[in-house]
């Protein structure tokens, strides 16, 4: 994420990057490396039990200017 938005990681921190989720809390932004990860297992049968494509949504937040 950080390298894809062009911030070096320290401007992550500095800049309020956050994920918005509905929900349960499936993703977050790693730290050290600026990746974005799972903040759990995800459990797809549980999930999505009913639908063949399962999509999970979530917004990437940054104050300030791009």
């Amino acid at each position: 994420v950080a390298k894809d938005l062009g911030l070096q990681l320290p401007e992550m921190s500095d800049r309020g990057v956050r994920i918005i989720e509905r929900g349960r809390k499936y993703f977050t932004l790693h730290g050290k490396t600026g990746h974005l990860v799972t903040a759990e297992r995800i459990d797809r049968e549980q999930l999505c039990r009913l639908v063949e494509k399962c999509v999970l949504r979530c917004e990437l937040i940054v104050e300030g200017e791009m």
